[in-house]
């Protein structure tokens, strides 16, 4: 998955971007705890001023779209209730875990599945 954005004249650009990351992010194109790339450098790839691609971020970050780790980046937030943000970083924890484990994609969904199942009943 990748970080895709188009300007042209239709729009201001910093609205561009932040339209752009906020449906990729709501479509799940960009999924939860994506890391976007810095200011400076979405602004370098696409020939924008770094302040535009700021004002674009902040306007994200008081959506909630996303959230600043202060210098450990900025990541696509978690939407929905409380649950849902405390589940979709947990996903996010158990994927990174998994990584670290060498378990491939195939096995780690395998052992949720058991692991529902066991939780909620076989049926």
């Amino acid at each position: 998955m990748t970080l895709k954005i188009h300007i042209d004249e239709s729009a201001p650009p910093y609205e561009q971007v932040r339209a752009q990351i906020s449906e990729q992010a709501r479509s799940g194109v960009l999924p939860v705890g994506y890391r976007l790339p810095t200011v400076r450098g979405l602004a370098e790839s696409l020939g924008l001023a770094a302040n535009t691609v700021a004002k674009a971020y902040r306007a994200l970050e008081a959506d909630g779209v996303i959230e600043t780790r202060g210098r450990n980046g900025t990541y696509v937030a978690a939407a929905g209730s409380a649950a849902e943000r405390e589940l979709a970083s947990a996903a996010q924890a158990y994927v990174e875990r998994a990584r670290r484990l060498g378990v491939g994609e195939d096995v780690a969904l395998g052992a949720v599945r058991d692991a529902v199942r066991a939780a909620y009943g076989a049926g």
